[in-house]
């Protein structure tokens, strides 16, 4: 009998630990596919993709099919690498309205900068799980602004089902400038970027071993402590990225003007809703944008040029671009954005984007804007095997992915909300809870 109890207990333990261990990738070859390599070339008619040990090992026409790989038959369904949402707070909050639940904002913390989302990403999140179903399999997510023009230290995540989603953690800094900066800071752009500035000097002066001076705000408070001082550090050293939130033409001229102050700044604008006023400034300095996808209309002041030729204008000056999924209600509308983009192209005057440019500005162009060339984003034989089956063109608004791997595994695209769905969708009104009762 006690030999039987251990042997129970050993095979309870055994199950937990497998249910326990992270999934192993699968190897698999598909075939018959529309496959969007996602370099901003066009979709590939028949085409094949392989996936050995969690990587691509080819994708295109003319592929050959290794015997030692299961195959799928993707029956002429589209096949694009994993979409890459920028800027985003997946992981961070669950319910807005219920300030336990949201870590989105730390207004009333003594600090800013050194602020660092990578420890508090919960992979269990609704919001990831629901922006997984939608094709999404690696993001940038960070905490906002509240109290000061820092909002801290993102993180580059994955939307795999494990307990380990962070890929790099202090990846870039976020800074706001512009309205809210100015709101922040005391009411007035120029108190924003005496800010900045003396923020980035009393960074480069800990770099360089000199004492610092802490700056003295209203009441006597440290406006910028000695941690966040630390976590700039490697702002002004150029490595770790910039993420500048600024929308109007003139305060993105005044941001690149800060690069010959602090050259190594390796920056990106976010947001630039008149971005394409200055387009030939921003593409001659080199620096990335992550744009807002549907700004068509002014918000506000600093947005008054606002126009959803936006993103194509600057693209066609030659400036790295895009989609800001910041400006997003929800993430897993990212695809929806890139579909209007192309669009955009069949309306006279309008500027919008080629399919094939307008898919990597949701894929490979984010993930080279966060660091990670042809590894992410990409169907390239090296880059990670994040790879997305729709049911339709995935840039069309009733496409949904129906099959998800990130690096090689198979992913679930259950979340509450689809097990909402299935448990109400074939119920009468009489089967309905109280609650629908009007």
């Amino acid at each position: 009998m006690k030999d039987i109890l251990i042997s129970g207990l050993l095979g309870a333990v055994s199950a937990l630990v497998i249910a326990a261990s992270p999934a192993t990738a699968q190897d698999v070859t598909i075939i018959n596919a529309k496959v969007v390599v996602g370099d901003g070339s066009e979709p590939i008619e028949n085409g094949t993709v392989v996936v050995r040990g969690g990587k691509v090992v080819a994708a295109g026409a003319g592929v050959s099919t290794p015997g030692d790989i299961p195959t799928m038959d993707a029956g002429g369904a589209w096949v694009t690498p994993g979409l890459f949402a920028a800027v985003t707070t997946l992981g961070i909050w669950d319910v807005g309205a219920v300030r336990e639940s949201n870590d989105q904002r730390a207004g009333s913390a003594p600090f800013s900068a050194a602020l660092d989302t990578s420890d508090i990403i919960n992979p269990n999140s609704q919001h990831i799980l629901v922006s997984r179903a939608a094709g999404i399999t690696r993001a940038s997510t960070t905490t906002m602004p509240s109290s000061s023009i820092f909002a801290g230290q993102g993180a580059i995540i994955d939307l795999d089902a494990d307990a380990k989603p962070v890929m790099q953690a202090k990846a870039f800094q976020m800074v706001e400038l512009g309205e809210r900066g100015a709101a922040i800071s005391g009411g007035s752009r120029a108190a924003a970027y005496v800010l900045f500035r003396s923020a980035l000097r009393e960074a480069a002066a800990l770099g360089q071993g000199l004492p610092r001076t802490p700056e003295i705000g209203a009441d006597g408070e440290v406006m910028l402590s000695r941690f966040d001082a630390e976590a700039l550090r490697s702002v002004v050293a150029g490595t770790q990225k910039l993420y500048v939130s600024v929308e109007r033409a003139s305060d993105i001229r005044a941001v690149l003007a800060l690069k010959s102050e602090f050259p190594k700044l390796d920056m990106v604008l976010v947001g630039a809703s008149e971005g394409w006023l200055v387009a030939s400034d921003i593409a001659r300095a080199g620096v990335p944008v992550l744009a807002d996808g549907l700004d068509d209309l002014p918000e506000s002041f600093e947005e008054l040029a606002a126009t959803q030729s936006n993103i194509g204008r600057m693209t066609d000056a030659g400036v790295t671009v895009a989609i800001n999924a910041s400006a997003m209600e929800n993430t897993r509308r990212l695809s929806q954005h890139a579909g209007n983009l192309v669009a955009l192209e069949r309306i006279p005057g309008a500027a919008g984007l080629s399919w094939g440019e307008a898919f990597a500005a949701i894929s490979s162009i984010p993930a080279k804007i966060s660091g990670y060339g042809d590894r992410v984003g990409v169907l390239k034989s090296g880059a990670l095997g994040d790879v997305v089956i729709w049911d339709g063109d995935p840039l069309e608004v009733g496409s949904v992915p129906t099959k998800v791997f990130i690096g090689g595994v198979e992913q679930s695209l259950q979340s509450h909300q689809s097990r909402l769905r299935e448990r109400y969708i074939d119920l009468d009104e009489s089967d309905q809870p109280k609650g629908y009762d009007w």
